[in-house]
């Protein structure tokens, strides 16, 4: 099917750009944010503990000498400000290209759970590659099995019919169809080439205006796109964190003894390990990781999870592993922070804990649910994890 019908170049091109543009403006932000760690090439060195989402290979990762983590650093830069810009070369230098960035990406997911995204990355980057090297790598009965025509497609044969027997052939419904939609195939074309050449100017002008804000570019047509979110601007991780806060929902019945909530994928019980789920993205508790690096006005959600939890909300409780408090709510929901670190590998091995955490205070509010079912604030003072 792909030889009788190859992509048009202008799909593969943009396909291809969109490549490039996440390696290479991720890149360009890592140099333009200022960040320190990234200039001093100390940037990896605890981005393993401390990204949203740890793999437990990434816990063995992160207890590799400072040397390999520097070494990660210049890789990344490598692949991201140099290596990309093989797309543009010849072939050799695009295969050559393909066999660098296709372990890194592959590296990146067995040690960061960051959801669709890299596994989008990695299979946009076997557009490098062209028919004559797929087939040079694949064995020759896997290539005729893939070329073998299906059965509907093989025409049974049949005697030739005298001329006197041959029926005269009238036009059909479905030919008629087929040649009004072939009619309009032109002004299609026209109208694909416009959208290309749209996408393509709106996101190009992003990655000039990354080096020059002012330059003088129109900025209707990228403006006219915004709502769609198809000519967007990459940047990943510009600035790293280096600490790690974990928000932990509690509930009481008698506002002394707290009992957590378990969450199903985020780091929380000190002796589990941490898990590989990605493609999948469990969006409410890749958010609490950003809700935990600043203050919580700033992340209201965590306040409406509080009150949901009062009532035992099924579309809230269904976000956590299991309702500690069955089919009667908790008196009282608070969420508190903890600071988490990796242990280290001799304390893995006497103790089986990955984590080891300190509590730090009340992130948010406490609330309250009084005897005749009005909810209250209860006034405490609340740590903002910026401050630590």
């Amino acid at each position: 099917m792909g030889r009788r019908h190859p992509p048009s170049r202008a799909n593969q091109f943009l396909l291809l750009w969109i490549w490039f543009r996440i390696y290479f403006e991720s890149g360009v932000v890592k140099i333009l944010s200022g960040d320190r760690s990234w200039r001093n090439f100390t940037a990896m060195d605890d981005y393993y503990q401390n990204s949203p989402l740890p793999t437990w290979i990434g816990w063995y990762v992160q207890h590799l000498p400072h040397w390999f983590h520097a070494a990660t650093v210049g890789l990344t830069f490598a692949v991201e400000l140099v290596l990309c810009w093989a797309l543009f070369l010849p072939r050799r230098f695009r295969i050559a290209c393909f066999c660098i960035v296709t372990p890194f990406q592959i590296a990146i997911i067995l040690t960061g759970n960051y959801a669709f995204l890299n596994y989008i990355v990695l299979s946009l980057g076997f557009l490098l590659l062209d028919d004559k090297f797929i087939e040079w790598v694949i064995p020759r009965k896997i290539r005729e099995l893939l070329d073998r025509p299906r059965p509907q497609q093989i025409a049974p044969e049949a005697s030739a019919p005298s001329p006197e027997a041959a029926p005269v052939a009238q036009p059909t419904a479905a030919a008629s169809s087929t040649f009004s939609l072939r009619s309009f195939a032109p002004l299609g074309m026209v109208l694909s080439g416009i959208c290309f050449l749209w996408i393509f100017y709106a996101t190009s002008a992003k990655l000039i205006w990354m080096f020059a804000e002012n330059a003088p570019l129109p900025r209707a047509p990228v403006q006219l796109l915004e709502p769609f979110r198809i000519a967007n601007q990459y940047g990943l991780f510009a600035v790293m964190t280096h600490a790690r806060f974990e928000i932990e929902f509690q509930g009481s019945r008698d506002g002394k003894t707290w009992i957590a909530y378990p969450f199903r994928y985020k780091p929380q019980n000190p002796a589990e390990a941490p898990g590989i789920y990605a493609p999948y993205q469990p969006r409410f508790e890749w958010n609490l990781w950003f809700a935990s690096l600043g203050a919580w006005p700033q992340y209201r959600f965590v306040v409406w999870t509080e009150e949901r939890l009062l009532s035992n909300d099924p579309g809230v409780l269904q976000l956590f592993a299991k309702n500690p408090f069955g089919n009667d709510p908790p008196a009282e929901v608070r969420a508190v922070i903890y600071q988490y670190w990796f242990t280290s590998m001799e304390t893995k091995r006497k103790t089986g804990m990955w984590w080891r955490r300190a509590l730090l205070g009340d992130y948010a509010p406490p609330l309250e649910r009084q005897l005749d079912g009005k909810i209250v604030v209860i006034n405490v003072p609340t740590v903002s994890p910026g401050s630590q």
